[in-house]
This record gives structure tokens, C-alpha cells and sequence, in this order.
């Protein structure tokens, strides 16, 4: 499935379908937040959460894409991704946009 972050694709009439999107809670591991919390205090990126936001992400495409796939289409445009602290310690990835058809 390709994904686009524009609401058309060069060089293909498209018809839309609907909306799709895909979404996981994640939530922070102990043991991860005791070296981040170490790793504040020297400065520099947090790898085990960039892997861990990494993950989540790649979760929630493949959710959208699973989305798409079931209604038939044949990419999605207009891709967004958001988040939202749903409660202390864990987040909402979000990933969003419009499943779209080729006309032929």
C-alpha cells in the first residue's frame, strides 16, 4: 500500500473511499525509564524511546493499512500522524488520511 502525504497523486485519477487510520497505546517499561532517566541528566537522545515511539508507529500504519486493504484501496492520501498522553507514563500514536481508489 503506498502512502501519501499530499491529497493527490501525480499522474493517477483517484476516487475516495473513506477515511482510515490506525492506532496503539504504548505504554513506558520500567527498566527503559530508569536509563532515560539517567540519560537526562548527561543530555543526548533517548534511544530505548526512539525505538520504542519507532514501533508504535510502524503498528499504527500497518493498522491503517489493514484498514484500507479490507475496503479495497489502492493507496492512501493525506497521511497525518498525532499523539496524545492518555495517562501518565503512555501514549497514543495516531496515524490518519484517506483511502483512495485508481480509476482505470
Amino acid at each position: 500500500m503506498k502512502l501519501y502525504t499530499t491529497d493527490f497523486i501525480t499522474g493517477k485519477e483517484i476516487e475516495t473511499l473513506q477515511m482510515v487510520r490506525g492506532s496503539v497505546v504504548f505504554s513506558k517499561n520500567v527498566v527503559r525509564d530508569v536509563f532515560a532517566g539517567l540519560k537526562t541528566l548527561v543530555g543526548g537522545e533517548i534511544a530505548g524511546y526512539t525505538e520504542m515511539l519507532n514501533d508504535a508507529r510502524n503498528i499504527a500504519i500497518e493498522r491503517m493499512e489493514n484498514q484500507a486493504g479490507m475496503i479495497g484501496a489502492d493507496a492512501i492520501v493525506n497521511v497525518r500522524f498525532a499523539t496524545a498522553s492518555v495517562m501518565a507514563g503512555s501514549a497514543e500514536i495516531i496515524v490518519y488520511g484517506t483511502a483512495v481508489k485508481f480509476k482505470k
